[in-house]
């Protein structure tokens, strides 16, 4: 049985009762971040990580090259091409960006981002920070419903 000492119940009560008053939220470094009503239900959260250099100019899932003045990402599972928007739940900040790559292939993560992407989230010099994503549209997508089905099915 797992053993929680006082200020650990606390923390834990704490976070409950704020997600059930917030409706959906992530813990990330003890910190309780409420999701809008539209990224709880498309319940998609979590950690962000950027890429850079390293990768410019090499082939992305799409076909394109990656470039990292432009405000791409990489995710598992939505489909390619589709628009999101990500923000950042430290500092309020969001920003568009195109899903053009799979990743990230580390697990606790999300989305990868490009790094003009994570400049504008103001995210560069930490490296990691907890993101709301919001599925803005796709093409060929009928509905948002059916964008939201299909990130999931993988």
């Amino acid at each position: 049985m797992l053993r929680l000492n006082g200020k650990h119940c606390i923390v834990a009560l704490l976070v409950a009762l704020d997600l059930l008053v917030v409706g959906a939220g992530i813990v990330y470094r003890d910190q309780l971040f409420a999701l809008s009503d539209r990224a709880a239900s498309d319940g998609m959260a979590g950690i962000a990580s950027w890429y850079g250099d390293h990768w410019q100019g090499r082939k992305t899932a799409s076909g394109t090259r990656f470039d990292v003045k432009k405000l791409t990402a990489a995710h598992r599972t939505l489909p390619l091409n589709t628009q999101v928007r990500v923000t950042n739940l430290e500092n309020g900040k969001s920003v568009i960006v195109l899903v053009n790559d799979r990743g990230p292939y580390i697990d606790g993560r999300v989305i990868d981002l490009s790094t003009a992407a994570a400049r504008r989230l103001g995210m560069v010099r930490k490296g990691l920070v907890p993101v709301s994503i919001e599925i803005i549209g796709a093409p060929g997508a009928r509905t948002r419903s059916d964008l939201i089905s299909n990130a999931h099915a993988t």
